[in-house]
């Protein structure tokens, strides 16, 4: 009888992580802004919509290819419902709360997602128990977010801000809600392609439906508007996540996280330099925190034998 395979060994990280990371981040980073740019042109839940529907269309011939007529016959098919109506709703806070703040807010809130995974996987799975180190974060990333909403200035237009910033962070507890589902069901051993699909098949219908019932479908075709989409279609919705779920599989996750969080730096940096978006004391406060706090939940394991090696 042979032996069992090996499980591969994920490297650390090395340039090529680091620079492919570093792309990522300033991707991922300027899609809020891409979705802003041309938001007279285009309404944001229809630009989503339609880079989705670009993605799944390439992923369903990605997955036939590699499958054929069982692709939905392993016990995907219920959990891919699932996660991409998780992922649809993500994407619908997402758009509709860029009509009410800027995108520098909508990436800091968005990015809280790591936090509210970590919480439902430490209930639901006993090899994800947080330490103490890690509820440290979730507390001080708490209180970022307490100060990044309680702390803004009385300003004309201040409670729409405040109704987009919780559109935001509902989408990053969706966005959390969706790496539980993953993880819980039967497409934690799916291919990526495939799970990606689920994702962008659901939430191409769901979107693109929901545009058409509110009256927000309607395109005009600039120039800058077919541009951005291009780019949310190509790079951002298709080739920034197969980039993603190839570098997981390669080099450690716990390392590659904490370069991802890269991307709210680089989505706050871009809406100031390019919409020429403010940003006030108590925002700014509580980013810093926030962003501190899904550093310690999720790189806490790294922090920890750094400490140790250096007692050691």
């Amino acid at each position: 009888m042979s032996a069992p395979a090996a499980k591969p060994t994920r490297l650390p990280l090395d340039a090529l992580a680091t620079s492919g990371m570093l792309a990522l981040c300033v991707c991922w980073g300027f899609q809020q802004i891409a979705i802003k740019l041309v938001a007279s042109d285009i309404a944001p839940i229809m630009q989503i919509g339609l880079r989705s529907t670009f993605a799944a269309l390439v992923l369903a011939v990605v997955v036939w290819r590699a499958e054929g007529r069982r692709a939905f016959r392993d016990g995907t098919a219920l959990p891919g419902l699932v996660v991409g109506l998780l992922f649809a709703g993500e994407f619908l806070f997402v758009a509709q709360g860029l009509l009410y703040t800027t995108a520098s807010h909508m990436s800091v809130f968005l990015y809280t997602a790591p936090i509210f995974a970590a919480l439902g996987l430490h209930w639901l799975l006993p090899e994800e128990r947080m330490q103490p180190l890690q509820w440290l974060g979730v507390a001080i990333a708490f209180g970022g977010i307490a100060m990044a909403f309680l702390g803004k200035p009385a300003q004309a237009g201040a409670a729409n801000m405040l109704l987009g910033d919780a559109m935001g962070l509902a989408a990053g507890l969706l966005w959390g809600a969706t790496t539980v589902a993953i993880r819980k069901t039967s497409l934690s051993e799916a291919a990526p392609s495939k799970t990606l699909f689920y994702q962008m098949g659901v939430a191409a219908a769901v979107l693109l439906a929901y545009a058409a019932a509110t009256g927000q479908d309607a395109i005009r075709y600039t120039q800058a508007a077919v541009l951005s989409v291009a780019f949310q279609s190509v790079v951002v919705a298709l080739s920034s996540y197969l980039a993603w779920f190839w570098l997981l599989r390669r080099y450690l996750a716990s390392r590659l996280s904490i370069l991802s969080f890269m991307t709210p730096l680089f989505g706050v940096s871009f809406g100031v330099l390019i919409l020429d978006e403010p940003l006030d004391p108590g925002f700014v406060i509580g980013a810093a925190l926030v962003l501190a706090g899904i550093t310690l939940v999720s790189g806490s394991e790294m922090i920890r034998n750094l400490l140790r090696r250096r007692r050691g």
